[in-house]
This record gives structure tokens, sequence and C-alpha cells, in this order.
């Protein structure tokens, strides 16, 4: 399965702050907010939407193709993607701008405060998603993740407009596209991934039922963090559980199950065993700081899928592993 991964590229900015955000909120006073927060650690780590489900990608041995935008500074983070196995061959580098920074905050109840850059990102739109297809061979899926609004409309027509099939993945991007924007991202996804409050902006945005979204899209998966995962496609449904993990920092969680579940989809695995896949390498990306910082074991990975999952799940995507290592 070749994959392009379009959306976001970035720096990370990652500090922890050993409070309660919610501490030093002052009721009454929400309407005049002025705050700063001590943090005690502060961490620069490769990070992107786009980047991060590529890299997952990556190191469950796929070669997926990232498309985005980056300045010319992009020259250290494009040589650790190339070395584990991701094709960056169609990333735009801008003359004039910087690659888009994230600049997030963790307290210790994992709330986070971020805010992003967009820099290079706004030069996405200029894009066209057929020079890549025709360079790799054609394109089995395109996933249009966070990303410039105007690039990831234009992914979206386009892939209609060629027959390419592919997925939606709205994210952050939900708070500030207008709800006709965000109907023409959903409209024919073969997937929707959203979690628990993008769902909810999602119906609230298009002024859609989730009916109204499954009546218009193949698949929709819904992430609910330590609750784990919603499944829906016509009239069927499962849920996956969370596989349990030690909390150390939340960034690139849900791009790590998307890298999972899309892997396992490739292995053609079931929609149940593709979302225990997922699950279990966003476990993988919580435990570890950043979201490119992580190694993938295969024997570990499948203990961990038979700790939860039980032993015929590990067996069936072990042996997916094992084709691939």
């Amino acid at each position: 399965m070749k994959i392009a991964v379009t959306g976001s590229i970035a720096i990370d900015q990652l500090m922890a702050f050993p409070g309660r955000f919610t501490d030093q909120l002052v009721e009454g006073a929400l309407d005049k907010v002025s705050l700063s927060f001590l943090v005690e650690e502060m961490h620069v780590r490769r990070g992107g939407t786009a980047a991060n489900i590529a890299y997952g990608l990556g190191r469950l041995g796929l070669t997926p193709i990232l498309v985005g935008a980056v300045g010319a500074d992009f020259d250290d983070h494009r040589s650790w993607l190339d070395r584990h196995g991701v094709d960056t061959k169609s990333v735009h580098v801008s003359r004039t701008q910087h690659t888009s920074r994230f600049l997030c905050t963790t307290d210790r109840a994992q709330n986070q405060i971020a805010s992003f850059y967009a820099g290079a990102m706004s030069e996405a739109r200029e894009i066209e998603l057929r020079p890549v297809a025709d360079r790799v061979g054609g394109l089995d899926l395109v996933l249009v993740a966070p990303n410039d609004p105007m690039a990831m409309v234009r992914h979206t027509e386009e892939c209609r407009a060629r027959g390419y099939r592919f997925a939606a993945d709205p994210s952050q991007q939900l708070a500030t596209m207008s709800g006709e924007e965000v109907r023409g991202l959903v409209e024919g996804a073969e997937y929707l991934f959203t979690n628990e409050y993008e769902t909810s902006l999602l119906l609230k945005g298009t002024g859609w039922s989730a009916d109204d979204v499954l009546a218009r899209v193949g698949c929709w998966v819904r992430t609910h963090g330590g609750d784990g995962v919603r499944i829906d496609s016509g009239t069927e449904s499962l849920r996956v559980p969370a596989v349990p993990a030690k909390e150390v920092d939340p960034t690139g969680i849900g791009d790590g199950f998307r890298a999972g579940f899309l892997w396992g989809l490739h292995a053609r695995l079931s929609p149940e065993r593709a979302a225990q896949a997922g699950c279990t390498l966003a476990t993988i990306v919580l435990e570890s700081l950043g979201g490119q910082e992580y190694t993938v074991d295969r024997g570990a990975f499948a203990d961990r899928v038979a700790k939860t999952y039980g032993g015929e799940a590990a067996g069936e995507i072990e042996s997916r592993l094992r084709a691939r290592y």
C-alpha cells in the first residue's frame, strides 16, 4: 500500500509545568486571563502531525510518502525521517519561511496549553498530489491530516477529482474551519478520525448527526483516550480498549494510533486488529517524550498486545510484523 501522509511538519518545544492549570484559574475572571507558568523542563523535538504519523509507519516497516511544506531548517529532520523509512522527496521547501513550531506546556494532570506557528506550512496549499502519485507509481491512500486549511481543502478536492482513496483527519483545524469547509473534508472519506472532543466540534460545525456522518464516510474511528477506541462502519460497531500505560507525555498519541491503525489495514488485518495495533503504538508514544522518540521492537510489541488483547491477537499482529522485519 502506497500511503501519502499530508499535513504539518514541525519542530516541537515541549515544556512541563509541575502544577495544575486549573489551580491558576479564578472563577468569575475567565474573561480577563493573563497567566504565566514557570516550567521545570523544556525539550525540543521533531514533530508535526504528518511527520509523526509517517515516522510511525516507517517504524512499522512501511515507506510512507510525506507531503507538506517546511523551511530551509528542515535538513536535520529530513535526515532523521529518511533514516527511519520515510520518503521525504515530495516535501516542499520554502525559500522565505521557517518550519512550523509547536509550543506546548503540559501540567501534571496531562492537560495541555499549546500554540502553533504555521510558518512554511502556509505554502502547503501550493502542493499538487498528482506529481506525487506519478513519481511513486500511484497512491493507494492519501491521509489528509491537520495542515494549512486551504491545503487540506485542496488535497481533499483533488483526491475526489482524481479518484484517490483518502482518510480525513481534520483534528485541531476543526476549531478554525467553517462548517462548509469541514463538510467538504469529510464527504466521501474512506476513513474519518476524531477524538472525543473533536467529535463534538465536528457535529456542531457541520450541523450533522452521527448518523449523517456515517452516511458520508466508509469508516469512522473515534479515539477516547484511556477509554479506548470506537469504530463504526455502516451497521457495524466495535470498541477496542486502550493499552495500559505509564504516562510520560501525551504529545503525538493520536498520531501514533493513526500510524498503527493504517499499518494494520496495510497488513490486511481486520479493523479490530488494526485498532489494537494502533492502541499499542499509541501507548509506546505516550511513554516517550515527543512524537518521534521511540523504537518498535517486534517481540515487545507483541507482548503488549498479548497482555491487553490476548494471544490470538498477538499472534496475528506479530506475524504481520515479522513479515516486515
